[in-house]
C-alpha cells in the first residue's frame, strides 16, 4: 500500500459529518444545461423526421391509387413491387439461417477467445457502406458474367442482413434463461438436441424481430440495385431472380433524374409506399421484441 493511500485512510473518518463543498450549485446548473441539450437534441431528431414524412405524404399521396399500385409501366409500379419483394424475400432466406448460427455459436458454443473477434467482425460489417459491398458482389458476379441479375442484389443484400440477424439474435439468446439450459442437461438431452428444441423456441420471437429489422435495412438500399440490378423495365412481374429485376429503389433514383412533374409525382407516391412499408415492419418488429422479453422474463 501506498504512503499517499495509507495516509488518506487514516484521516477520513467515517462518523464525521458532511461538509458541503459549495459545488452544489454549479452541479445543478450544469447537469440542467446538458438535459436541456439532451432533450433539444432529440427534439430535433423527431422534428426532422415528422418533417421528412410530412413532404413524403403531402407529395405523394395525390400518386396513391389502385391502378397505380397494380398495374404496370407506364401508369403504374406494380412489377417494382414485386420485384423489391423478390430480392429482399431471396435475400433474407440466405442471411437468416446464417445470421441464427452465428448467434448460436457466440451465445452457446464460443468462448471470450472466439466471441469478441467475431462480434468485431459482425460490427465492421455492419458499418461497412452498401456501396461497396456492391462493388465487391460486381466483380465477383456480375463482371464475369456480363448480365446484372436479381440474385446479385440478393446476395449483396444478404451481407447486408447477415450482421443485423445476427448481433439481434445474440441479445435475444441470452434473454434465454440459464435455468432451461441447465434443466435440458439434467434430463440428459444432448446440447444440440436441448437448442434446437428448447432455446430456439424460446427465442423465436427476437430472431423473427432481428429478421423483419433487417429486412427494413435491405428494402431500402439503392447502391446494390443500381450496381447490380438497374437494367430491368417495369412494365412486366419478373420472378426470375436470373435476370433483370425491377426493383423501387432504381426506380425513384430513374424519375429523380428526369425532368417530368409527372415522374416526380411518382417518385413521391413510390417513396411513401417504401416508407409505410419500412414503417410496418419496424413497427411489427418493435411489438414482437416487446412480446418476445415479457415471454422470456416471466
Amino acid at each position: 500500500m501506498s504512503v499517499f493511500r495509507r495516509r488518506a485512510q487514516e484521516d477520513f473518518d467515517p462518523t464525521q459529518p458532511l461538509v458541503a463543498t459549495g459545488n452544489l450549485g454549479r452541479r445543478h446548473v450544469v447537469s440542467r444545461v446538458i438535459q436541456s441539450i439532451a432533450v433539444a437534441a432529440a427534439v430535433a431528431a423527431v422534428a426532422v423526421l415528422v418533417i421528412v414524412i410530412w413532404a413524403v405524404v403531402s407529395h405523394g399521396a395525390k400518386a396513391i391509387t389502385w391502378d397505380f399500385v397494380t398495374s404496370g409501366y407506364p401508369t403504374g409500379v406494380g412489377p417494382y413491387l414485386v420485384g423489391t419483394a423478390e430480392v429482399v424475400a431471396i435475400a433474407t432466406l440466405m442471411a437468416m439461417p446464417i445470421g441464427v448460427l452465428i448467434a448460436l455459436f457466440l451465445s452457446e458454443y464460443a468462448g471470450r477467445r472466439w466471441t469478441r473477434p467475431v462480434q468485431l467482425v459482425l460490427d465492421v460489417m455492419n458499418g461497412l457502406p452498401s456501396i461497396i459491398i456492391a462493388v465487391f458482389i460486381y466483380i465477383l458476379i456480375v463482371a464475369a458474367t456480363k448480365q446484372q441479375s436479381g440474385l446479385a442484389a440478393a446476395i449483396a443484400l444478404a451481407i447486408i442482413e447477415v450482421p443485423l440477424i445476427a448481433r439481434g439474435t445474440q441479445e435475444v439468446l441470452r434473454l434465454v434463461p440459464e435455468a432451461q439450459r441447465e434443466a435440458a442437461a439434467a434430463l440428459g438431452v444432448a446440447r444440440w438436441r436441448g437448442i434446437l428444441t428448447i432455446i430456439l423456441p424460446a427465442a423465436a420471437g427476437g430472431i423473427v424481430t432481428a429478421t423483419l429489422l433487417s429486412v427494413a435495412r435491405a428494402a431500402g438500399e439503392t447502391a446494390p440495385m443500381l450496381l447490380l440490378n438497374s437494367l430491368a423495365k417495369g412494365d412486366a412481374v419478373q420472378l426470375n431472380p436470373l435476370k433483370e429485376v425491377p426493383n423501387v429503389p432504381v426506380r425513384i433514383f430513374q424519375l429523380s433524374e428526369e425532368a417530368n412533374p409527372e415522374g416526380f409525382t411518382e417518385a413521391w407516391g413510390l417513396s411513401l409506399i417504401l416508407i409505410a412499408i419500412i414503417l410496418a415492419l419496424g413497427l411489427g418488429s418493435r411489438a414482437l421484441l416487446n412480446r418476445s422479453k415479457r415471454k422470456l422474463t416471466r
